[in-house]
């Protein structure tokens, strides 16, 4: 039933999709919000029956792998690490849907988007949800495979959305650097294959050493490109030309998350990576965290200081999975959690700055200044943001980053007390420029850019409210299901 369920989620996704791509104007807005919010209904629906526990269930094969000793490929799997991108990927996205039915209008002083455009935008988005409810619930490598290429595919449609020459080049940029490590997913999913005559995550375990090392490594560059860590980390502050609801997706939930996701996923299946690989995801992890942070002191666009943040944060989760691989628990728990934890912290960042973006037409830093007089509860939630995402207690992101640190710290040797350091510092220079951001643009004389009248329309403020809450509380979903993890 639960795993019926779970399947009804992708197929009424992907029906929602095509309709909204024929409805005419304005419909496929009320087909996006319907369509999302069934589909966040059954898949949170059959992500609270599962009660954390594991559900397997296999539904058909590819007739040519049809052999004796090749499982099914296609199916069900959903157990806690799943359940936790599962629901991220359902909330945020039905969040995204609802701001985009205020934002995506004519009026928007950023981004002005006629109604003839919309079906194209709904249709992405719900496939893009689709993409990514698939990667969460996906039972083995070739599956995950599928749904991952389909999140490059429509992330490269909706950074081009406007279809400017910027917004071109930058989804065509995203396109080519994150297929780049799909050609690495390929090839170590073919050689595990080869190799074992399966696609079954456990199947890693049965690979001898040298061999199961460079699965790991093809795998690790996958992650790598998809989440955009360094040397890969370049797309995605440019893919800050898509429209910012879609922004606040990609960040907050999809394509970067399942980059992660696909490493969480790997280091947890028989624990059998080794830990020299675990060390070299430690290390670029943290490099990648500290590369993004050395960026911040010199963006002026509020979107890719937020995107710069999102590099940092994605390398919170690498650096717990890294920990598991190490033998701390404590960090690899840390570090799933930290997925839906920066999800609702990062949202909430992003809807603001698409709501100032919507009502000023400007993200510049530099020219905004006193937002917090005309846009009171943007300026609450973009305070509320900044203090989450950093990891103020009691907000999301100090339990994971809590966990993270803990778990470094039962590390032998040397090595934990320099990663407990270098994260350290780097929330706390962190916490330090981005309130230094949220003073100078809320606080002070308003500029010329901030002298507007109210906040955004109801539908965007409700979400911002929404993602408040969600602040607070992503800790209490997550910790049960992040408990049961290896138990």
């Amino acid at each position: 039933m639960i795993a019926s369920a779970l399947v009804l989620t992708v197929i009424v996704a992907l029906a929602g999709a095509v309709l909204c791509g024929v409805l005419p104007d304005h419909l496929p807005r009320r087909m996006a919000v319907t369509t999302t919010a069934a589909v966040t209904g059954i898949g949170v629906w059959g992500a609270a029956a599962g009660h954390g526990t594991s559900i397997h269930q296999w539904i058909g094969t590819v007739p040519w792998l049809d052999a004796p000793r090749t499982p099914p490929v296609f199916g069900v799997l959903l157990d806690p690490l799943g359940t936790i991108l599962l629901v991220v990927v359902l909330s945020i996205g039905l969040l995204t849907v609802v701001f985009s039915t205020a934002y995506l209008r004519e009026k928007n002083r950023d981004h002005g988007v006629p109604p003839r455009e919309e079906p194209r935008y709904y249709f992405w988005l719900l496939l893009f949800i689709a993409s990514m409810v698939g990667v969460a619930i996906s039972p083995n490598f070739f599956q995950l495979f599928m749904f991952w290429e389909m999140t490059t595919v429509c992330s490269w449609a909706l950074i081009s959305f406007h279809q400017n020459d910027s917004s071109l080049r930058a989804g065509f940029k995203a396109l080519i650097m994150t297929h780049v490590g799909g050609v690495f997913f390929l090839v170590g999913i073919l050689v595990l294959f080869v190799a074992t005559g399966s696609f079954e995550f456990a199947a890693l375990a049965q690979l001898s050493g040298g061999v199961r090392a460079g699965v790991f490594v093809c795998l690790m560059i996958a992650a790598w490109a998809k989440a955009a860590q360094v040397p890969f980390h370049t797309w995605l502050p440019d893919a800050m030309e898509a429209p910012t609801p879609i922004s606040a997706y990609l960040h907050a939930a999809a394509m970067v998350k399942a980059g992660v996701y696909l490493m969480a996923r790997t280091a947890s299946s028989g624990w059998a990576m080794p830990p020299e690989l675990g060390l070299l995801l430690g290390v670029m992890a943290l490099l990648s965290m500290l590369i993004a942070l050395s960026f911040y002191f010199v963006q002026d666009d509020l979107k890719r200081l937020l995107a710069y943040s999102t590099i940092a944060h994605l390398g919170y989760v690498l650096l717990g999975v890294a920990l598991g691989a190490l033998g701390s628990m404590e960090g690899f728990r840390g570090g799933v959690l930290h997925i839906i934890c920066h999800a609702f912290s990062k949202a909430t960042l992003f809807f603001c700055v698409g709501s100032i973006a919507y009502m000023t037409g400007c993200r510049t830093i530099s020219a905004l200044r006193g937002l917090g007089k005309s846009m009171p509860l943007t300026a609450v939630a973009f305070f509320v943001g900044v203090l989450a995402v950093s990891g103020v207690p009691p907000f999301a992101c100090f339990w994971s980053k809590f966990m993270i640190l803990a778990g470094a710290m039962q590390l032998s040797g040397p090595l934990g007390p320099v990663v407990f350091v270098l994260v350290l510092g780097e929330t706390l220079i962190a916490f330090a420029w981005l309130l230094h951001v949220a003073q100078k643009v809320f606080l002070g004389a308003p500029t010329l850019a901030a002298q507007i009248n109210s906040d955004p329309p109801p539908a965007m403020s409700g979400t911002l409210v929404v993602l408040m809450i969600g602040c607070l509380a992503a800790p209490v979903i997550g910790f049960p299901l992040v408990e049961a993890i290896g138990r």
